[in-house]
């Protein structure tokens, strides 16, 4: 089967290659893709911006069918419509894994970049990672899934956005789209804030209700901001419009060090805070945001590329283009 290879350093080593299908083993499933999202983690891999272990097949935002189960105690999966946690192993020993807390495991092992992903027909992953997706959900949504899943980790788990906060998020790609609904669920008064080139991807969140902005944020005027460019510039924003006391949540990967006025976190007290990958909670809370229908996620997806197609698709994501494009591998 084809599949997108992360095969060695720098991006020009991620290539389309012929690889075996996988057979599932016992307590794992093999599924069938029907799309996996193009994430900005993705294009970290690519540049060797973010830790993975060559050769893999990249692709963590995963949406497909249970095609077969290595165990026959897990038939009923068979058939199902199915969205993917992203661990394939964690080592369930050290302090992390024993608080609960497997996403912050140092020997955690994920679809995309230790093991291997969803840019290709088939992935095989442990029967623990699926959830199954509502009936009424739209053909293409549910690879939104997984981006959710991170944003609940980061907003949810505890609480940041209380009914009434001034809510200023930066960046209105899928992370600051799908933030800014969480974050007005909760009862925020949120503002999505962008450049003028980002015009078209603001009005998808202004159709959705969130309010939207291309001019610089007033200063000290946001009780929450949420930081989902991945820039230095975005996250210096961010923190020039927090009110003193306020929260200041980090959702972007940076990819690189970055200069920051931290010196403001001092002046005005915040609080700051994060979130990585996700865990069953947060994965639970993005499932019931979806079925409850407080967030809307068919709009952010921009488009599907053929996996044939996938570098100039990787080239649009890099450059900020649209919000969500997912490539079709089948």
């Amino acid at each position: 089967m084809k599949a997108i290879v992360k095969a060695g350093l720098g991006p020009d080593a991620v290539v389309l290659q012929e690889i075996p299908e996988p057979v599932a083993a016992p307590g794992d499933a093999r599924v069938r893709v029907i799309a996996t999202g193009i994430c900005g983690t993705d294009i970290h891999v690519a540049h060797d911006e973010y830790p993975c272990e060559p050769p893999v097949v990249m692709g963590h935002e995963i949406l497909g069918v249970v095609e077969s189960v290595g165990d026959s105690a897990d038939a009923a999966w068979i058939g199902a419509r199915v969205a993917c946690e992203t661990y394939y192993s964690t080592c369930e020993k050290c302090d992390w894994c024993r608080a609960g807390r497997r996403n912050l495991c140092p020997n955690r092992r994920s679809l995309g970049s230790f093991r291997n992903g969803g840019f290709a027909r088939f992935v095989v992953m442990p029967v623990i990672n699926l959830h199954v997706l509502p009936n009424d959900l739209g053909e293409l949504d549910g690879v939104l899934s997984e981006p959710l899943s991170c944003v609940t980790q980061c907003l949810l788990d505890p609480p940041i956005v209380n009914a009434g906060d001034r809510v200023l998020v930066t960046g209105p790609g899928a992370m600051g789209q799908l933030a800014a609904q969480v974050a007005n669920a909760q009862g925020g008064t949120v503002v999505l804030a962008g450049l003028d080139k980002d015009a078209e991807r603001l009005a998808v969140a202004a159709s959705l209700g969130i309010g939207t902005t291309t001019s610089m944020p007033e200063a000290d005027s946001y009780d929450v901001v949420i930081e989902c460019s991945g820039s230095a510039r975005g996250a210096a924003t961010a923190l020039h419009a927090a009110r003193r006391g306020a929260r200041y949540v980090q959702v972007g990967i940076f990819g690189r060090d970055v200069t920051l006025p931290l010196d403001l976190v001092l002046y005005k007290e915040l609080s700051v805070t994060s979130g990585f990958a996700s865990t069953p909670v947060s994965w639970r809370r993005a499932m019931a945001l979806i079925e409850q229908g407080l967030v809307t996620l068919g709009p952010l997806v921009t488009r599907a590329v053929p996996i044939d197609e996938f570098r100039a698709a990787f080239d649009a994501a890099a450059a900020g283009e649209g919000i969500k494009t997912v490539i079709t591998p089948s």
